[in-house]
């Protein structure tokens, strides 16, 4: 059967992708005054202190060497630690470049928050310990926030007589599964939209490359072809989106 509306534009992208990690899942953290979102601004990195290369520092590394990825709206918690012969008590600060929005590097050393967006956050980090003088160490890390749903063409829409037709590949990275939404319409030049595809299942966790075919015989005109997939965890009370559209329209002429 084929359904007929209108369709309005407007979907907002969101992504993401997975770790281990503790925390209250579902809810956004705040950043409390002072120690919020790094990601809004990059400081000019100081000169003075030194870094854990110098013979000051020598032998104190600051752990783990990578940091895990993670995708929008998971729990994260990851503890820094400093190895190597150090006076207690530790204190660690965000010294400059980008952390994920959401996330917050706390006193203690704990990397703790939810990602809010998808894509690749540098900064530096340092630590100070209970010396006089202190020594202080700094570390460049990177956190991952990966899409937690992709959707890609695998055939890109195209006339077939009087039928466009296509199939998309969706791919879940999390460790989660996901309810998954899928729709695609043919919007016509008078904005007057036909469901040319849809289907509604449980996109299992760890799925790559789901094959996902539409297609329907339509009148003769001009139509942009859009697709529209939306994804959600309830138990994170997360919802991702995400969409695809042809860069021009596609032209249904009269059959002979």
């Amino acid at each position: 059967m084929r359904r007929v509306g209108y369709w309005v534009a407007g979907c907002a992208l969101a992504v993401a992708a997975g770790v281990t990690l503790v925390g209250q899942t579902g809810a956004q953290q705040q950043n409390p005054q002072g120690a919020g979102d790094h990601g809004a601004q990059t400081k000019a990195a100081p000169a003075a202190a030194p870094d854990q290369n110098s013979s000051a520092t020598a032998g104190l590394v600051i752990e783990p060497a990578e940091l895990p990825e993670t995708y929008p709206r998971a729990p994260y918690h990851v503890v820094l630690q400093l190895r190597g012969n150090y006076v207690p008590v530790l204190h660690w600060a965000f010294e400059h470049g980008v952390l994920p929005p959401g996330i917050r590097l706390d006193d203690n050393g704990v990397l703790n928050g939810q990602a809010q967006r998808a894509g690749e956050f540098q900064f530096v980090v340092t630590v100070k310990d209970g010396d006089n003088p202190q020594k202080t160490v700094r570390k460049e890390l990177v956190i991952k926030v990966r899409e937690a749903l992709k959707v890609v063409w695998n055939v890109q829409p195209h006339v077939n007589v009087s039928r466009i037709e296509g199939s998309v590949d969706v791919s879940n990275t999390t460790p989660d599964d996901i309810d998954l939404t899928f729709d695609v319409k043919a919007v016509a030049e008078n904005g007057r939209a036909t469901e040319i595809g849809y289907q509604h299942f449980a996109l299992t966790k760890g799925t790559v490359g789901m094959t996902l075919p539409f297609g329907e015989t339509l009148p003769h005109g001009a139509y942009l072809v859009r697709v529209d997939v939306t994804g959600e965890v309830a138990k994170r009370q997360a919802i991702y989106k995400t969409a695809l559209q042809t860069p021009g329209p596609l032209q249904v002429v009269p059959g002979p």
